[in-house]
């Protein structure tokens, strides 16, 4: 089981992540904004996070780039899980450090795959 940081503006899709992901045995933190799952990535230390991309005030792009330039969160894997579905924001933001890109509407087994992936590596 591990601890898994999920980070949107939306709460439909933070219930539906977090049903996912708890289902499949795992412990979940929320996090509604880029800023707070920044803030939540130090204070939780999760093994992997769950990023939305679009959010306002710091976006998941801005978020993620924070959170592995800094030592202490660098080690975390984090996956987009986003409505950005056209290639050139898949590239960029695999370009960010992502270990996954994942667009909604999310399919169960390709999330459950990605975050096996993720934490297996």
């Amino acid at each position: 089981m591990a601890k898994i940081l999920i980070v949107d503006d939306s709460e439909t899709h933070l219930y539906s992540l977090q049903k996912i992901v708890e289902g499949a045995g795992h412990e979940v933190v929320t996090a509604s904004s880029g800023e707070e799952g920044v803030e939540k990535s130090k204070s939780h230390t999760p093994d992997l996070i769950l990023m939305d991309i679009v959010m306002p005030g710091l976006n998941g792009l801005q978020a993620t780039r924070k959170i592995t330039k800094d030592q202490d969160t660098a080690h975390i894997p984090v996956i987009f899980v986003t409505t950005k579905d056209q290639e050139t924001d898949r590239v960029w933001g695999m370009r960010q450090g992502a270990a996954a890109y994942i667009t909604k509407p999310v399919d169960k087994k390709e999330l459950l795959k990605a975050v096996d992936q993720a934490l297996s590596a």
